[in-house]
């Protein structure tokens, strides 16, 4: 509907005001627009559902519509293309269940770390086991047989997990529920730096991969897993189904690869019981030592590795499509099939073809070469592993920030970690944890064997926490087959307890202490961020039945700081009297005669303000200001003092540097004062400024 032809053009392309008609709220949009002669404007009022916003079911509530929060400015829209290119259109709130991932894509996103250390965890083995002579070696299939066991005990202990926490039972809130805050923390603390770890790991080991079947890259190392670090974080902030998508692929294509792999290879052995891998040049030296159980124990720490990631499903269960709790018990019992079934199997056939561990080539690229030679099956395998590696950090990208969030709901980390981007992923714990990850593997030069021994403490720890919790949960509940429960979960926390005294005892000087040093840091920040939280909260509560009584305002005093008259000076000016009628003007010099000057043209241009001037011969602006203000709170304490700035608003970033210095100054320093208000008057400067 048009109206209002005579309306006077504000300049400004579009503003909203809030009406009150008949008690109700509405909102109401006047856009200014071109008339049919030159010159000539009129208003078209716009009902709120028709453009920017959407009656609310309430009243007096309303739904911002895309176009409510669309970019106005040039360089905004600018961003925002930018931003779809890289992460793609926003998503609506309310499609956040369309966002969660079936079974077959569940077991790509989560599952990736655990499946993907198969490709590792028997190299680490052998590492260890070598120290001790090419005889230790057959040890390999005993450890790796250990470790399927305390596989199946874990799988077993949080599928118990998920019965219990049908909406998402991770470790942190396991331990914290049945334990206490401490246990609680510890365990986020331990899982977030697994996460980070599995990042590192895996990316480092992805590129081992590629610098195993392409070794002229081998120099590149540390520039090729940042730039991947980078890639995944960006494929992360398009949001989880999308990721999940990219993902799937590589990963069944690594299950279907790795599976053939294993079958030709005990299909070769069968034809050809003396087939032997070639001994490649980089062969890591054998030892002398004796064979002893703290070797034994090394070995079996470092395998251990295989575990990682196992907890995920139980820490992402809010992902899963409806019944939620039955999908991600149910992908939780194929990957632990999966994943035991390729790290048995790559250590059995290892063993048989006499795989020694290399510096340069892993032990799936040594069968892999045995099994396949030269052929273009032997590079698909490669890739597909080299693909699972990389993509297995993504399992870290989707349950570290949604454990952040948490933490950030419980306040025990900063709020910024509780909000979801454009795409209803957690940017900020996507883009903290790819930015650790890539120092990490800088750090450590993406090197697998330095990285290892910093990993699965962390795992371990928060596996027992989780299942000590759980045992407390079935203890304090009773509920039908509680006694049964109860049994699971109890070996499942002696069984990870014990191998995490073995890992932290055996890995201590080797590195594992950086990752308790890590988590002891990262609970006591916890700790300090609640403290302050409940702090704020404390300081800010309102007491019960309080109410804010009108007509008893406190007295204000208005500061206008002046430099020259000009029109940014004067709409500060006009703004501050509709603040209070006590508005001084306040011009700091070391140049008498211009204040004089200034004061005349003041007098005759500015009728009801006073002008103050006060001469500072050290050149000193901010200091006199809060001298100043210092002497109003004296004269009459307790008062408001308000500090009404202008502030330049330029054409292009760039120019804003050379406006507003002396203004930024003055507000820092005001920033600390407990009745002092700042306020900020823009003045948009026009592009031939």
């Amino acid at each position: 509907m048009a109206e209002n032809a005579g309306r006077k053009d504000t300049g400004e392309p579009s503003h909203l005001r809030l009406q009150r008609k008949r008690a109700i709220q509405d909102v109401e949009q006047t856009e200014i627009l071109r008339g049919s002669k030159p010159g000539s404007r009129y208003g078209r009022r716009v009902r709120a559902g028709e453009r920017h916003f959407e009656r609310g079911e309430d009243e007096g509530t309303f739904r911002a519509t895309a176009r409510a929060t669309a970019p106005r400015t040039g360089p905004q829209r600018v961003w925002r293309s930018t931003r779809r290119v890289l992460f793609g259109a926003p998503i609506a709130s309310e499609e956040a269940e369309e966002q969660r991932l079936p079974k077959t894509k569940a077991l790509a996103v989560f599952s990736s770390d655990a499946l993907s250390s198969s490709a590792y965890a028997t190299d680490e083995i052998l590492l260890v086991l070598i120290a001790a002579g090419t005889g230790a070696l057959t040890h390999s299939i005993e450890i790796a047989l250990a470790i399927g066991v305390l596989l199946a005990i874990v799988t077993f202990s949080y599928r118990q997990t998920i019965k219990a926490y049908p909406s998402g039972g991770g470790a942190y809130i396991v331990a914290r529920e049945n334990l206490g805050d401490v246990p609680g923390l510890t365990a986020a603390a331990a899982l977030s730096v697994d996460y980070i770890l599995t990042v590192a790991v895996s990316i480092a080991a992805g590129v081992f991969a590629i610098t195993s079947a392409v070794p002229e890259v081998r120099h590149l190392g540390v520039e090729i897993a940042v730039a991947l670090v980078l890639v995944i974080t960006l494929l992360n902030l398009r949001g989880l189904r999308e990721s999940g998508t990219i993902f799937a692929i590589p990963t069944y294509l690594f299950i279907f690869a790795f599976a053939a792999l294993l079958i030709a290879g005990f299909v070769r052995l069968g034809l050809d019981p003396g087939l032997k891998a070639p001994i490649p040049d980089a062969l890591h030296p054998a030892g002398s030592q004796n064979l002893s159980w703290f070797i034994i124990l090394r070995a079996f720490a470092s395998g251990c590795a295989a575990l990682t990631g196992v907890e995920a499903i139980s820490n992402g269960i809010p992902a899963f499509k409806k019944p939620e709790s039955k999908n991600a018990s149910t992908t939780l019992m194929w990957m632990a099939i999966i994943l035991g079934a390729f790290f048995i199997g790559m250590t059995i056939l290892a063993h048989q073809l006499g795989v020694q561990h290399s510096d340069e080539v892993s032990a799936p690229a040594q069968i892999a070469r045995t099994v396949f030679g030269h052929s273009p099956l032997f590079y698909a395998v490669q890739t597909a592993t080299a693909a699972i590696l990389i993509l297995a950090a993504n399992t870290s990208y989707a349950d570290f920030p949604r454990l952040g969030s948490i933490l950030a709901r419980d306040r025990f980390l900063p709020h910024q970690f509780l909000f979801r981007g454009d795409r209803l992923a957690f940017s900020n714990g996507i883009v903290v944890l790819g930015a650790a990850a890539a120092m990490l593997l800088v750090i450590f030069e993406a090197d697998v064997d330095r990285l290892i021994p910093l990993y699965a403490f962390g795992v371990f720890v928060s596996f027992t926490l989780s299942q000590s919790g759980m045992v407390m949960h079935w203890l304090r509940l009773r509920e039908p087959g509680w006694q049964r429960s109860i049994v699971i979960n109890f070996v499942g926390a002696v069984a990870t307890a014990i191998v995490a005294v073995i890992v932290g005892g055996t890995k201590f000087d080797e590195g594992a202490w950086i990752s308790m040093l890590a988590m002891f840091f990262l609970a006591v920040t916890f700790f300090a961020i609640y403290r302050h939280y409940m702090g704020v909260e404390r300081r800010l509560a309102v007491p019960g039945g309080a109410i804010l009584q009108t007509g008893t305002r406190q007295r204000q005093t208005v500061l206008v700081p002046v430099d020259e008259i000009n029109r940014a000076v004067l709409r500060t000016v006009d703004y501050a009297r509709t603040m209070s009628p006590n508005v001084t003007a306040l011009h700091i010099t070391d140049d008498v005669e211009a204040a004089q000057r200034l004061r005349d043209e003041w007098e005759s241009t500015v009728l009801d303000v006073q002008l103050v001037i006060i001469d500072s011969p050290y050149r000193s602006f901010v200091a006199p200001v809060i001298s100043y203000i210092d002497a109003l709170d004296r004269s009459e304490p307790g008062q408001y003092v308000t500090v009404v700035l202008p502030e330049f608003r330029t054409a292009w970033p760039w120019q804003r540097f050379l406006h507003n210095q002396s203004a930024r100054r003055l507000k820092n320093a005001l920033l600390d004062r407990p009745n002092a208000v700042i306020t900020e008057v823009p003045y948009h400067l026009g592009g031939d400024e």
